[in-house]
């Protein structure tokens, strides 16, 4: 059986890249594709405990904070437990696995906003995830302005939620403008690096309008020969 194809989306918070995975994965399976959809951090039994860890805003209270050491590790822990669960099997079996965040998240979160470098998580990749690579990784890139002011929007709706006492994702979201610009410059960087991989989406469009924008990407990668 052929292998699979794994597909990554990557952006800043509040960039789309959810909405434009959901959309991607019910396109492909009305085209009769197997489709495995995850997210990063979470998508297993280990993975959702990480993630509650790493992104609800009242981990640190109850922890203190994390180290951003620590909070690398967590992600890289998460990451290598979803590659052994869920990615490779996927892949054995020829599916499309699209995850909705990978390392390219880490390099520009641990790496750039919290200014580990990204020697080391490229290093901590190579250990913990055997190098796997997405064959495709579709990173949308509005503007920061339009970034930061969608996840500003999601932060309201999740600290309403903390003051009801319910479990939010708020943790990253609170950090200010400028861990914020350091993560953009951060993915900026990688598509330049790797172009071959990396197709960014930089412009402002709709929803539908970016749909079918990678739609037509996706259909074309799928289309060609492997290199």
């Amino acid at each position: 059986m052929p292998r699979g194809y794994f597909i990554t989306f990557e952006g800043l918070d509040g960039s789309g890249k959810t909405t434009q995975l959901r959309r991607l994965a019910a396109a492909l399976e009305a085209q009769g594709h197997k489709v495995v959809t995850l997210r990063q951090p979470g998508g297993t039994a280990l993975g959702d405990r990480i993630r509650s860890i790493l992104l609800d805003s009242k981990s640190e209270a109850a922890f203190g904070p994390i180290a951003p050491a620590a909070e690398m590790a967590l992600m890289f822990a998460d990451r290598a437990q979803s590659i052994s669960e869920i990615i490779l099997p996927a892949l054995a079996a020829g599916s499309i696995v699209l995850c909705d965040r990978y390392t390219d998240s880490s390099e520009a979160y641990q790496g750039a906003g919290r200014q580990l470098g990204s020697e080391r998580i490229l290093a901590m990749h190579a250990a913990a995830c055997d190098n796997l690579q997405p064959d495709l990784t579709i990173l949308l890139l509005p503007s920061l302005e339009a970034s930061l002011k969608r996840a500003r929007r999601r932060n309201h709706r999740h600290s309403q939620q903390a003051q009801q006492q319910v479990a939010d994702e708020n943790r990253f979201e609170r950090e200010p403008d400028d861990f914020y610009r350091r993560i953009y410059e951060k993915y900026e960087e990688i598509a330049a690096r790797e172009p071959h991989r990396v197709t960014a989406i930089r412009n402002d469009a709709s929803i539908d309008e970016i749909q079918a924008c990678i739609q037509k990407i996706v259909a074309a990668r799928l289309a060609s020969p492997r290199s």
